[in-house]
Parts: structure tokens; C-alpha cells; sequence
């Protein structure tokens, strides 16, 4: 038992793991972990919330308004005070980036080197964990409104709801969200805002989708008396499908590609398959024969290396077949521990330490980019359809323009971007792009004027979708007009967010050889937008990028660029 004792005072002291073996279905008993932690820290206050683990650290919420973030080895990287009371949940993006908000609805986001970025207000506290999305975008839960914003902050949509949120929306095959509310409506909701409602017929514990990738597919919904249906969110006129019954109530589900894996409040962990609901395996958790947990207090984990059930009290760990490769029991932990990709499980005790413990060496395998896992799919932003406009003979025209340019304008101060993103995207990158090619190529294709090309560049930026930064580096590169190159560089610092580091890339090769660019516009810009990335991301995006602005304060360079350099160096201090 954990007891309550200065912080310091338990640095030396062995974690306690305790508990007997329950009984395996269809496999040889597997004894509990009896393992001390690889490594513990003094938090300085309790632990909130489920502790987020990725890119070889994990981050903890602490009640003394602190986030804190650790390296995988236990060694403190940095400290965020909130100046506030703040919601249980921490999540993270593929960057790094930390998605946090004060119990007074103040919503702010902190990057992998605890750096303030930015805050709003999206109505209100979190109720659920913020869900990023594939193109940087996030999807920001409080309890009567879903609210989308961009990974620099422009709020792009949003949706009140008719009552409250009652399951935490999680990122579908397709990209957008699904969530339930009290009042038993099913939503999905793509990336875009649009929005399919089914009405189910009683309270549901748990909503698994299970359709192919790109769709929002079939679902199956688990109720509390192990009940468990079938439903088809693109056709509301078809009844639900009754699936086979689960032998208990379910505490919680999470699928992977076509099957379902379900904790009960038994203790036992089943898969089924998404199809017919047919049961795959059973197994005992570590919380067979204990009190079933409160609701919110057990989570599941399904990737290649297995599933794993994780609760106040411990966690256990099956392979895909069914065999259980560990359990360890828990005591005195303040929340839910986290399971990292690397297999270290991250549990903050009530004793206010962070204990860390390496439970696996497998590695859980995702295609990598620069910062952390690749996105699993696209949402076309970055390669859009024609838009409605793109056949139209005066489409170029000056007044056609500005009254399109208006509209677009208008849906953004109203933050309703929503079902017509794809489309406007795909005529800014028209406006925008329109004439581009290298200098003393010839002109092929209408060109609209100068001033409306920044201009949809301006409102690209705002878009802020991470997908269109190889078109604004191809635009940098190809166009021969150093205003537009300016305009592109400062695009691509206003969006923020560089994840494969294709637009340093790009900036490196434009300035090295030392005078390769001499257009002190063109170089300011590159200084300002390297600046805005590292800022946004922090290392390692901002170690290439400190070599960058270095190699614009040098003596070769305009002044003005030397200096502009100067200043962006300086923001990057600690």
C-alpha cells in the first residue's frame, strides 16, 4: 500500500505490486509482475487524469495546476503552470503538442517543449480528451458543443448539441469523430463538420467502429446489459442488427480493423468479430475477482502488439491469439496508467510520485515521420478537387474575385468553414498558384492579379491544414515573383506546423549556397516562418531551424535579414 508521505521521502522506496494469479481461460496461468519501477519522480502535487505517453515521453495533469513531462528514462524535461485549476484530461498530438484546459473553460496549447502557443474559449471545460486530427486540426469536446479548430488556433467550425456528451468522442477509419450524448443519440462527425445522427433505442456503454477504412462504416454498440447491435450511420431507415450477447456487462471496448475487444465487469476481456459478433477468445484481466471499477476507470489499448487493459488497480496484457503475457496489480495509483508505444507503463500514485515501469521490449511499429506517428489517412486538403469555380471563364476577374474571396471572409469570421473547406481550399490554391512557373518560363494559364494571390494565401494559412505545405513549397519554389515567394514562406509559418520537415527542408536549400536568394523580402519571410515552425514545434524541427536563421545572421546578408534573424533566435531561448 501507497501511503501519503512527503514526496522525497519515497523516492528510495520499492513500488508495491501485489495479487494472486486469476484463472486464464484457454491458457497457462501467468503469475502477476513483481517488478520494481526502472524509475521514479517526486510530481510535486497529484496525478489528475490518464498520463499521455508518446514521442519517448510522457506527459501527467497535475491538481497544483502543473503539467509536467518526462523522458522515457525519467528525466524531467519540462514545467507548465496553467495559473489555474485544470481538467483531468492531456492529450497530445503527433507533434508533441499538449491540449490541456483550466476548469474555467480557458483552452490551451502547450508544445513538446512547454511553450505556450495559443488559447481560446470553446464554451466551456473539456468533458472528454481532445481528439487531434490527421492534418493537425483538433477536435476540442466541452459539454454541449464540439468545436474544431486549426493546429494555430483559427477556429474553423463548431456544433452545439442537444444534450450532454456521455461518450468521449474518438477518431474514426475516416478521420472524424464519433460521440454519444445523454439523451442516447449516436453522432458522427467528419472532418468537416458534416454531421450523420441516429437515435438508439437505450443507453449504451460503449460504440466501436468496425467499417472499412475512409467510411464511417457500421458501428457496434455494447450496452450495459451486454446487449450488442450492429447500426449503420449512412442509412438511419435500417433497423439495428442484433449481434450475439456478451456473457456480462461491458465496462468498456476498443476495436481494431475488423474485431472488437471488450472488458466486463467480470474481469474477463473478450474479442469478437466486427462482422457477426462471433467470439474470437476470452481471457482473465487483472481485475477478475476484484470490484468492478467506477466508470472512466479502466481504458483499452488494441494496435499490432496486442490488447491491453489498463485500471486504477493494474493493468494485463494479451497477445492477438489470446494468450495473456502479463498482468500487474496497483496499489495506491491516483488514475488510470498509461501504456507507452516503447512498453513502459506510467502510473502517478497518490503519493504523488510518477512510477514508471517496463513491462515489454516490444515496440509498437507505426510509419514515423519527423514527430511521431504518420497520419493514417488524408482528408484531400492538400489535393483537392477542381472547386465549382475552376471551369468559370471569369473566374480571374477582379470583381468575381473579391466577391468570392468576401464569402470565404464572412464563413471565416462566422468560424464556419465547415462543408465548403474542400472547395474553397481548391480555389485559393487555383487563385494562388494561377501563372506560377520558374523564372523565364513562358505564361500558359490565366494569371489573376498579384494582390489577390497574397491574399488567398492569407486565407489558405488560416485554413491551417498541415496538408497544403507541399503546395506552398512547390508554390515558393516554382514562382518566380519574389512577392508571391514571400507570401508563400509566410503562409507556411502562419499554419505552424512542419511534421515531415519539408518546409525547412526547402528553406535550406533556397539560401545555401550562402546568396542563392538576395530578395531581402523573400529572406525576411524565410527568417519569420523558420521562427513561427520552431516556436510551434520545438526540437528537433528547431535545431534545423536554429541553423537556418544562423546562416541568416550572417555577414553576406541584408541587414534587415540579419536582424529579423537576430530577433527570431532570441525567441527560442529558454
Amino acid at each position: 500500500m501507497r501511503l501519503k508521505f512527503p514526496a522525497l521521502a519515497l523516492l528510495f522506496l520499492p513500488a508495491v505490486l501485489s495479487g494472486q494469479s486469476p484463472d486464464q481461460g484457454g491458457g497457462d496461468a501467468v503469475e502477476p509482475v513483481r517488478t520494481a519501477p526502472v524509475w521514479r519522480q517526486a510530481l510535486g502535487g497529484e496525478v489528475l487524469g490518464l498520463p499521455a505517453a508518446q514521442t519517448q515521453s510522457a506527459v501527467v495533469a497535475l491538481d497544483s495546476g502543473a503539467i509536467k513531462a518526462y523522458s522515457t528514462q525519467g528525466r524531467p524535461l519540462w514545467t507548465y503552470h496553467a495559473r489555474g485549476r485544470i481538467s483531468p484530461y492531456v492529450t497530445r498530438s503527433r507533434e508533441g503538442t499538449c491540449y490541456i484546459s483550466r476548469t474555467n473553460g480557458t483552452f490551451i496549447v502547450v508544445n513538446r517543449a512547454g511553450r505556450e502557443l495559443w488559447r481560446a474559449n470553446p464554451g466551456g471545460p473539456l468533458s472528454g480528451p481532445v481528439v487531434p486530427g490527421w492534418d493537425g486540426r483538433v477536435f476540442v469536446p466541452t459539454e454541449r458543443k464540439i468545436s474544431c479548430y486549426s493546429a494555430a488556433g483559427c477556429l474553423l467550425w463548431q456544433k452545439n448539441l442537444e444534450s450532454p456528451v456521455s461518450l468521449h468522442p474518438v477518431l474514426c477509419p475516416d478521420g472524424g469523430i464519433l460521440l454519444g450524448l445523454e439523451n442516447g443519440e449516436l453522432l458522427h462527425i467528419d472532418p468537416f463538420g458534416k454531421t450523420l445522427s441516429r437515435k438508439l433505442s437505450m443507453a449504451f456503454r460503449a460504440v466501436l467502429s468496425v467499417g472499412p477504412a475512409g467510411e464511417p462504416g457500421s458501428l457496434m454498440v455494447f450496452y450495459p446489459n451486454g446487449t450488442v447491435e450492429r447500426v449503420d450511420m449512412a442509412k438511419p431507415e435500417q433497423q439495428p442488427h442484433t449481434l450475439p450477447r456478451l456473457p456480462g456487462p461491458p465496462l468498456t471496448a476498443v476495436s481494431r480493423e475488423n474485431q472488437a475487444a471488450v472488458t466486463l465487469a467480470s474481469g474477463e476481456v473478450v474479442l469478437v468479430s466486427g462482422e457477426d459478433g462471433r467470439r474470437l477468445w476470452s481471457g482473465d484481466s487483472h481485475l477478475k475477482n476484484r470490484p468492478p471499477p467506477a466508470a472512466g476507470e479502466v481504458s483499452m489499448i488494441f494496435d499490432e502488439r496486442g490488447i491491453y487493459v489498463l485500471s486504477k488497480t493494474g493493468a494485463t496484457g494479451f497477445a492477438g491469439d489470446g494468450r495473456r503475457l502479463w498482468f500487474i496489480h496497483l496499489d495506491g495509483a491516483a488514475a488510470v496508467p498509461a501504456f507507452g508505444d516503447d512498453g513502459v507503463l506510467y502510473s502517478g500514485g497518490n503519493d504523488w510520485i510518477l512510477y514508471a515501469y517496463r513491462l515489454e521490449d516490444r515496440v509498437h511499429r507505426q510509419k514515423q515521420s519527423l514527430y511521431g506517428p504518420a497520419p493514417l489517412g488524408s482528408y484531400g486538403t492538400g489535393n483537392p478537387p477542381p472547386s465549382p469555380w475552376a471551369d468559370y471563364y471569369f473566374r480571374f476577374n477582379e470583381d468575381e474575385m473579391s466577391a468570392q474571396f468576401s464569402r470565404i471572409e464572412e464563413a471565416m469570421a462566422a468560424h464556419q468553414i465547415g462543408e465548403d473547406e474542400l472547395a474553397y481550399t481548391a480555389y485559393l490554391m487555383e487563385v494562388s498558384g494561377s501563372g506560377s512557373r520558374r523564372p523565364g518560363a513562358p505564361q500558359t494559364q490565366p494569371q489573376a492579379p498579384v494582390q489577390y494571390r497574397i491574399r488567398a494565401l492569407r486565407l489558405l494559412a488560416l485554413f491551417g491544414s498541415g496538408e497544403i505545405i507541399p503546395f506552398l513549397t512547390n508554390l515558393f519554389n516554382r514562382d518566380g515573383d519574389p512577392v508571391i515567394k514571400a507570401a508563400a514562406a509566410e503562409a507556411i509559418g502562419s499554419i505552424g506546423i512542419d511534421p515531415d520537415g519539408i518546409a525547412l527542408g526547402t528553406f535550406t536549400a533556397a539560401i545555401f549556397p550562402a546568396g542563392s536568394v538576395r530578395d531581402e523580402q523573400v529572406l525576411t519571410a524565410i527568417a519569420a516562418a523558420t521562427g513561427a515552425l520552431c516556436r510551434f514545434s520545438g526540437p528537433p524541427l528547431s535545431d534545423m531551424g536554429v541553423k537556418i536563421l544562423s546562416l541568416l545572421t550572417g555577414d553576406t546578408q541584408p541587414r534587415i535579414v540579419q536582424q529579423r534573424a537576430r530577433r527570431e533566435l532570441a525567441t527560442l531561448r529558454p
